[in-house]
C-alpha cells in the first residue's frame, strides 16, 4: 500500500495539538527539503541581493509546508471527531495521514466519509485563502497562485517591501493550493478518490467502479505529467494507476 503510516524512529519529532497525538516522521523534513530545492534556488536567484539566502529560503519553505500539511491533516482529524472517531495524526515523506484509533472509521456512513475525505483539503484551501485576503485587505499585494491568480483584486495593492514576508506567503500559500488541489483529483486512496468511492456507494455502486474511476484518472494525469516533463506527477500517478488496477483485480477475484 503506497499510503501507509511509516515506521516509528527515535528522531520522530512528537506532540500534541487540540488532544490529538501527531508524530512528524524525519522522511518528512528531508522530503520537504528534497521538493524545496529547486523553489527555494530560484527564489534566491529571482531576489538576488535581497535574498536572504539560499539555506534560510529553504528553511522557511520546510516550515511552511509543515504547517500547511498539519492543518490539512487537522481538518480530517477534526471531521473524524465531528463523527465520535479520534485519530491521531503522523506527517512522513508522502504528506500526511490522519489515523482513526482502533478503526472506528468503518461504522462511517458514505455521507460521513465523504465529509471526512474533504474536509482536509478544504481545511488547506481555506488556510491559504485567509491569509491572501487578509494581506490583501491590509493594502498588500499578496503572492497568490493559480486559481488564484485568476481574482484581479487580490493582485492589486501596494507590493510587499519585505522579501522575507513575500518569501513566506508565497512559500505558504503555493503547496496549501497546490497540495490540496493534488488530492483532490478522484484517485484511491487520495481524499479525492476517496470521495468518489463514498459518492459511489450512496448511488448504489461499488469499490470496483470507484476504482476504474481512479484507474483512468491516474492514466490521464500520468500521461499529461510525462508529456510535460512532470516526471515526479508522472510516476506518482502511474504507480497509484497500476495499485488501483491490482485492488480491482483481488476484489474481483478469479476468472474461470
Amino acid at each position: 500500500m503506497l499510503l501507509q503510516e511509516p515506521g516509528q524512529t527515535p528522531y520522530d519529532l512528537r506532540f500534541q495539538i487540540l488532544g490529538f497525538p501527531v508524530r512528524v516522521s524525519v522522511t518528512f523534513w528531508a522530503a520537504a527539503a528534497v521538493f524545496g530545492y529547486g523553489l527555494a534556488r530560484s527564489l534566491d536567484a529571482g531576489f538576488r541581493q535581497d535574498s536572504p539566502g539560499f539555506v534560510t529560503l529553504l528553511l522557511i519553505w520546510c516550515a511552511c509546508v509543515f504547517v500547511s500539511i498539519l492543518i490539512h491533516e487537522m481538518g480530517h482529524a477534526l471531521a473524524f471527531r465531528g463523527n465520535g472517531i479520534e485519530s491521531s495524526i503522523v506527517l512522513y515523506f508522502l504528506g500526511g495521514l490522519a489515523i482513526p484509533r482502533h478503526g472506528d472509521s468503518r461504522g462511517m456512513s458514505p455521507g460521513q466519509a465523504m465529509w471526512v475525505a474533504a474536509a482536509g483539503p478544504l481545511a488547506q484551501i481555506a488556510s491559504a485563502v485567509l491569509i491572501v485576503v487578509a494581506v490583501r485587505l491590509a493594502g498588500y499585494q499578496s503572492p497568490v497562485v493559480w486559481p488564484l491568480t485568476r481574482i484581479d483584486w487580490l493582485q492589486q495593492g501596494v507590493p510587499l517591501s519585505s522579501v522575507g514576508l513575500t518569501a513566506i506567503l508565497f512559500m505558504y500559500v503555493y503547496p496549501s493550493v497546490f497540495w490540496a488541489l493534488l488530492n483532490l483529483i478522484p484517485v484511491w486512496p487520495l481524499d479525492g478518490g476517496r470521495i468518489v468511492n463514498s459518492f459511489v456507494q450512496m448511488k448504489g455502486g461499488n469499490m470496483v467502479q470507484a476504482l476504474w474511476v481512479s484507474v483512468i484518472t491516474a492514466a490521464l494525469v500520468a500521461g499529461y505529467g510525462f508529456s510535460k516533463g512532470e516526471t515526479y506527477l508522472g510516476f506518482l500517478f502511474l504507480i497509484l494507476g497500476v495499485n488501483n488496477f491490482q485492488a480491482i483485480q483481488q476484489i474481483s477475484g478469479p476468472r474461470y
